[in-house]
């Protein structure tokens, strides 16, 4: 997967790309089987009667000895019934070539139903075939033993299969909560096979599944890598317009906290796998607190920063795509507060804690001064005072170049006004607490300059011919420009102008 597919529907097993819902269809939350009729019990395929006939003839053959013709007999009928058992359970036999070839929504599907169906097939089936087997073969213990892991091979092989099968496929982000799924499934029922399956027979059972759980662990650490990578390389290089949330974050940022839902695991799995090699940059300072900070995340944790350092490290990249440095840091900041967000409204912020929440929010603070002192620097300068002294003092010279240079300043005000307003109430500013901060700040700077400049100076201007050429604005009209700004919309035309 060389870039991340922001601009698509997502499959229900990814994280949304649109924010709200009630978040992934993740097996954990959905029933896949429907009406199952093997659902939370033991599932006696054989009537009581029957077993006790069947009892009695087993323990006359093995006397006889016939065990073995027992065996062949009872293993063929039961192995049968337990592949039929597993196609209505929806668990397919496939190869490794089949699996590889699946399109993602049908294995997908194909995943949620194993899932599903190793539970039900080791509650279940495997448990009452258990107990069938002690009944029926009650007379030899070693046959007993023998039987039960024979007539169960092709439905483990089956679940193995599968599982190794998914494993060694190829490493997609969008796969890797149903590979999670499949590894707690498995490392769920393993205790309960152990009580099923035991003995030297069942030993190479029980061996075989663990290397499956094993090779999943290893599949959910690869495509966590992979996903890193994908972060780091996606190169997209069209801006998005008006400098809104880009779709990767949107993406990245629900991906995140969809894996917070298997946090237990995942510290388990990545304990070992030098996830907590995270550069200190990721914290954009790196003093001895980031250290302790660092040491007191979980594996999870540490791997979290990691990642969203990435993204930050793509997003930083994407932010000079836009020749308007002004419009950098406001895509920097919608960018940086939705991820703050995300991390804050959900699970992520109990891992990643207060620090790293308070760290991301200097940065948004750190752009904010960025934005107002690259957008409204050198509009603020024509309302300097540059010490030529105030109005009617003559200072400038004559009072006619005092009034021609007043006009001056005037004049390149309105036009740095207009050019400002003009671009930027066609940003955006999604989240309306930082859009209203960010006009309260301009304001601050802007108004009282203008109100004390217009104050000083205006005298100068009012006691010519067309004034309002060059005192286009009352300060309330000011004020009413700048709440335009950051709404994504052409700015009103119907504001009241002085003049």
């Amino acid at each position: 997967m060389d870039d991340l597919d922001t601009s698509s529907e997502f499959d229900p097993a990814t994280p949304h790309s649109q924010d709200g819902g009630a978040g992934p269809d993740t097996a954990r939350s959905t029933s896949i089987a429907g009406n199952n009729p093997f659902d939370n019990q033991v599932f006696d395929l054989v009537r009581q009667e029957a077993v006790d006939e069947l009892c009695a003839i087993a323990d006359r053959m093995v006397h006889a000895g016939y065990a073995s013709e027992l065996a062949q007999v009872y293993c063929t009928i039961r192995r049968d019934l337990l592949d039929e058992c597993l196609n209505v359970l929806g668990v397919e036999r496939l190869s490794i070539d089949e699996v590889q070839r699946v399109e993602w929504k049908h294995l997908n599907d194909k995943m949620k139903k194993w899932v599903h169906g190793v539970k039900t097939v080791v509650r279940s089936l495997l448990t009452g075939e258990r107990r069938l087997c002690d009944q029926v073969l009650a007379a030899s213990d070693e046959l007993r033993d023998e039987c039960f892991v024979e007539s169960t091979k092709g439905c483990i092989m089956q679940i193995r299969n599968f599982g190794d099968a998914v494993a060694v496929c190829t490493r997609s982000p969008e796969k890797l909560s149903r590979i999670l799924d499949m590894y707690e499934a498995l490392a769920e029922v393993i205790p309960e096979l152990k009580e099923l399956f035991f003995g030297s027979y069942g030993d190479d059972v029980i061996h075989d599944l663990e290397g499956v759980l094993e090779r999943l662990g290893d599949a959910v650490k690869g495509t966590l890598l992979e996903f890193g990578k994908v972060l780091q390389q996606e190169s997209s290089r069209r801006p998005m317009m008006a400098g809104e949330i880009h779709p990767m974050t949107r993406y990245v940022m629900n991906y995140l906290r969809l894996l917070v839902v298997y946090s237990d695991t995942l510290d388990t799995l990545l304990d070992d796998s030098g996830a907590g090699d995270v550069d200190h940059n990721a914290l954009h300072n790196g003093t001895d607190e980031d250290e302790e900070y660092l040491k007191s995340l979980t594996p999870l944790g540490r791997r979290m920063v990691k990642l969203i350092s990435y993204l930050e490290a793509n997003l930083d990249e994407k932010s000079k795509l836009y020749e308007d440095a002004a419009l950098q840091c406001i895509f920097s900041m919608n960018n940086a507060l939705y991820i703050v967000q995300k991390v804050k409204d959900s699970e992520l912020g109990r891992i990643l804690g207060d620090h790293w929440i308070r760290r991301r929010r200097g940065k948004i603070r750190q752009n904010s001064k960025s934005y107002l002192r690259v957008s409204w620097t050198r509009v603020l300068s024509y309302l300097r005072d540059d010490g030529h002294g105030s109005s009617g003092s003559g200072s400038f010279g004559s009072s006619g170049s005092s009034s021609s240079r007043i006009k001056e300043k005037f004049k390149n005000f309105n036009l740095a006004f207009d050019e400002i307003y003009r671009s930027q109430t066609l940003w955006k500013v999604p989240d309306p607490q930082l859009r209203e901060e960010l006009k309260i700040s301009i304001s601050e700077n802007v108004i009282p300059a203008y109100r004390a400049f217009t104050g000083r100076y205006g005298s100068l201007v009012d006691s010519g011919r067309n004034s309002g050429k060059y005192i286009k604005y009352t300060p309330e009209d000011l004020e009413n420009h700048l709440s335009d700004l950051f709404e994504g919309s052409p700015g009103s035309a119907n504001h009241s102008r002085r003049r």
